[in-house]
């Protein structure tokens, strides 16, 4: 049995054997070549069945991330509602098994649209099925009962964006490699401006919700959510609003993604998505600017951390970019951000 980074297969091998029926080995572990951060492996069984191995990082993980009993929790949760997620299988605590905890799910095949090529069959009335059902499944998900899917418990229902504020300004300090007055004066001015909680009716924030976080069928709806791993309840129209920064269209140069799959002139623009979350769950905009410098501010700390990452050696998940480009992409994000405010 040959070594696949991450994956103690004698150990692994023998815990899906007595945990999973149906699915039996030996088993071939194939890595999906995704982030730094959680690794997702297609796992085939002897009887040609795939499934899904999520499980950690092999390097050191934020304190709040990577939690892979929260995932399943989740996702396990979800089963039965009007929110597509794959089915859960089985969840392993045990890190001496292989390291982390990890858990298998179903394989839900389908498309996934990570940039413009994998759209490029797409007509205009694909490209708008599959924008409505984006939009239908996060309102799905913001609005179910937490209780009656026994999430509830899952964090603090009031405070979001000021835990949000807190979170990240302290995680830009904590790995601070340079000074970015603005990152800092802009903290300040959204610290000091969060609309009224009283708007905001705590639901289910995916947390980085996306077409490549997304499986679509053959009639181009989505099928399948994945990627919980910063779920939280928190401000249902914050968690649109940075979904909607990812929405990048044709001509623009300033974008979140590399190669946004929605500069498909096929696809609508923003302010057709937009129309359609407000429209189909009821939620007032009258904040958007509000939440969109939020958002572009939010994704600022996030790349500067990427950036001093890179500054102290490490490849960082900008791959193609140098790394004083990806410096100066933080400064037009902030730029972005003030320019709303």
């Amino acid at each position: 049995m040959s070594e696949i980074k991450g994956i103690a297969a004698p150990a692994v091998s023998d815990w899906l054997t007595a945990n999973l029926d149906g699915l039996p080995a030996p088993y071939r572990f194939d890595l999906i070549a995704a982030g730094g951060s959680n690794l997702t492996y297609i796992t085939t069984a002897a009887n040609g069945v795939r499934f899904v191995l999520r499980r950690g990082p092999l390097r050191a993980r934020l304190a709040t991330a990577h939690d892979m009993q929260r995932e399943y929790r989740i996702m396990q949760a979800l089963a039965g509602t009007c929110v597509p997620v794959p089915a859960m299988f089985a969840y392993c605590a045990d890190e001496s098994v292989n390291g982390a905890e990890f858990y298998c799910m179903e394989m839900v095949d389908g498309l996934v649209l990570r940039d413009r090529a994998s759209t490029m069959e797409m007509s205009r009335g694909d490209c708008l099925r599959a924008t409505e059902s984006l939009v239908d499944v996060q309102v799905a998900f913001h609005q179910v009962d937490l209780g009656s899917v026994g999430l509830g418990d899952l964090s603090r229902h009031a405070g979001y964006i000021e835990r949000q504020l807190s979170r990240w300004k302290k995680q830009v300090d904590a790995g601070r490699c340079r000074d970015v007055p603005l990152l800092d004066e802009l903290h300040e001015v959204l610290r000091r401006s969060v609309p009224p909680a009283t708007k905001a009716r705590p639901g289910l924030a995916h947390g980085d919700y996306r077409f490549d976080n997304t499986v679509l069928d053959s009639n181009y709806r989505v099928s399948a959510v994945l990627d919980w791993e910063l779920c939280t309840i928190g401000d249902p129209l914050a968690d649109f609003i940075w979904s909607l920064g990812y929405w990048a269209e044709p001509g623009e140069q300033l974008t979140w993604l590399q190669d946004p799959p929605t500069k498909n002139p096929q696809f609508p623009r923003r302010e057709v998505v937009t129309s359609l979350y407000a429209a189909r769950s009821g939620d007032s905009l009258d904040d958007i600017d509000w939440y969109t410098a939020f958002s572009w501010w939010k994704q600022a700390c996030i790349v500067e951390g990427i950036y001093s990452r890179m500054q102290n050696g490490a490849s960082g998940g900008m791959k193609l970019e140098h790394v004083d480009l990806v410096g100066q992409r933080v400064i037009a994000y902030l730029e972005r951000a003030r320019s709303l405010l």
